[in-house]
């Protein structure tokens, strides 16, 4: 498997705090890789060096074989990234369709001579973008009104949107940032089947998410980190069983530790409730 994102001795300082101590991993395409870790560990951090919202103290970030470590967000997302957020970030007067639309800015190039004379090629790439957004949507399984103003969607609806808006901009490299945060169960589970389908499509996944029975189910390897630092990078089964992982999450008393590490089922419909869980 051919590696879409490398992450090479990533390093990331605010002032004398280290955000990111070191990371290195990668990512295959059609592979789902999740970055987990108690609060404070480093992950969002990571995922805003990769897409260039931070700049790296050291390190190289290579997005198919190209050095982006020092892109700007819009080169890196014009080379095929796109990511999602811990809090939903809507147009929120905006209706659903058009915030879906808006993510086709980056291969579908319109002209501003052809918007102001309303030409027969800006009618065209209009109704192409309106059509590649009911795309999506009818992809994320998008069940509230389309027409009217995001906000008014439930949240779980609007974690929907947030997707496809990502995915409408047709990325090799797809970042999710907390997904699963505030959904109930039965929405979870939608979601993991969501991201599966997602990966089928060729594209590959980071998911940081802090649910461990949907990371243990859904993803193909796991990268821990800890203030800052990789403490691991295996298997789902290989990092649940790992002794720093344990310890990173539930402390080094032994009496306290079950001898799964705490973790639970990787079956997520039985266990996803349960799961051991850590604050962003």
């Amino acid at each position: 498997m051919s590696a879409l994102l490398e992450v090479a001795d990533l390093h990331l300082a605010f002032g004398g705090v280290k955000a990111v101590d070191g990371l290195s991993f990668d990512v295959g395409e059609a592979e789902i890789v999740s970055v987990i870790g108690p609060n404070g560990a480093g992950k969002t951090s990571a995922f805003n060096c990769i897409t260039g919202f931070y700049r790296p103290t050291s390190g190289r970030i290579t997005i198919g074989g190209a050095d982006v470590t020092r892109m700007r967000t819009s080169a890196i997302a014009a080379r095929g990234v796109s990511r999602t957020f811990q809090n939903v970030r809507l147009f929120g007067d905006l209706p659903v369709l058009d915030n879906v639309r808006a993510g086709t800015h980056l291969w579908l190039r319109q002209h501003v001579f052809d918007a102001l004379l309303h030409t027969p090629r800006y009618r065209r790439t209009e109704q192409e973008a309106t059509d590649e957004a009911h795309r999506w949507l009818d992809f994320v399984g998008l069940r509230g009104d389309r027409a009217g103003a995001a906000r008014n969607l439930p949240y779980g609806e609007q974690r929907r949107v947030e997707i496809a808006r990502a995915l409408a901009r047709r990325p090799q490299l797809l970042l999710l940032d907390e997904p699963a945060a505030g959904l109930n169960h039965g929405e979870k589970r939608e979601l993991l089947d969501l991201i599966r389908r997602i990966r089928e499509l060729g594209t590959g996944i980071v998911l940081i998410e802090h649910d461990m029975g949907l990371v243990m189910e859904v993803s193909e390897r796991v990268v821990v980190l800890n203030f800052g630092k990789e403490i691991a990078d295996g298997t789902p089964e290989q990092v649940r069983q790992d002794p720093a992982v344990i310890e990173a999450y539930l402390g080094s008393d032994d009496d306290e530790v079950s001898g799964d590490g705490g973790f639970g089922d990787s079956g997520f419909g039985d266990t996803g409730e349960e799961a051991v869980r850590a604050d962003a």
